[in-house]
């Protein structure tokens, strides 16, 4: 832990866990590889133990950290505060298209997010993500698993889609609880997110691919027909190709976009 530092306790409503395991910290900035010009973002800086090693690669680092105490100590930080812009700030609440533009350039994010808002922190990034090169986030496996988990397997679900819908998934490693203070009760692991450049699944309307994955993964043990029968009818389903008696976690991405995209262009009325 950096001396300047120490002292912080964790803030349990903040789900604070610090990371201070070295070679765990060292394979994280390695994946991230941070170069000088670069626009670096990092979401819950914490003690800094990403934010020195990252500053010192880039020259220049973006900050967002809601505890107040945190903020204070690296706007003071005697080697770092020259090298990071702090914003306090709310990262559910934080406008990264607003900084993009300031900044001249698409942002690279990454931070070891609190699990407590780790989904919907990746939603609100999602809906910025013209404005992304790339994410790196240390998240709960569980989280890193259905961000990755390929349709037919149990972890396939809304998370799964709307992730991969817009973004390349790799797992980079995974990290053990004893890599914090304190440590969770949990495994976490890292996962880099990468906006498509050439989209596979183009969609017209992400909130309403948010509805249908909502609708069909709400109760995973029923049929595509009954899930989806608010939306459109047996007819309409085999129309788009698809198996009206299959569950929805055995449909691939893909697919679920054809829904979407289906249902985004059909009158007002009729839906």
């Amino acid at each position: 832990m950096n001396k300047a530092l120490e002292g912080h306790r964790a803030r349990k409503r903040f789900g604070q866990n610090f990371l201070h395991d070295e070679s765990v910290i060292s394979g994280i900035v390695a994946a991230i590889y941070p170069q000088p010009g670069e626009h670096l973002v990092e979401i819950g800086p914490g003690l800094a133990a990403l934010t020195g090693p990252v500053a010192e690669r880039s020259g220049h680092l973006h900050v967002v950290e809601l505890d107040r105490d945190l903020a204070a100590r690296l706007e003071k930080h005697p080697t770092l505060k020259d090298q990071l812009t702090v914003h306090r700030s709310d990262a559910l609440k934080f406008n990264f298209t607003t900084l993009a533009e300031q900044a001249g350039g698409p942002l690279r994010v990454f931070g070891n997010l609190p699990y407590n808002i780790s989904t919907p922190l990746i939603f609100h990034l999602l809906d910025n993500l013209e404005h992304i090169a790339d994410m790196h986030f240390m998240l709960q496996k569980e989280v890193v698993d259905r961000m990755a988990a390929a349709p037919g397997s149990k972890t396939f679900g809304r998370l799964s889609v709307m992730v991969q819908q817009c973004c390349e998934v790799t797992p980079v490693l995974d990290v053990p609880p004893h890599s914090f203070t304190p440590a969770p009760k949990v495994d976490s692991a890292v996962v880099r997110l990468t906006p498509w450049q050439n989209n596979p699944h183009p969609v017209i309307d992400r909130a309403m691919l948010n509805h249908v994955c909502h609708t069909a993964f709400h109760q995973r043990r029923k049929t595509l027909r009954n899930n989806l029968k608010k939306l459109m009818n047996e007819e309409q389903i085999v129309a788009l190709g698809l198996d009206p008696s299959v569950r929805p976690e055995v449909l691939s991405v893909s697919d679920l976009v054809r829904i979407s995209n289906w249902l985004s262009e059909q009158p007002a009325t009729e839906l």
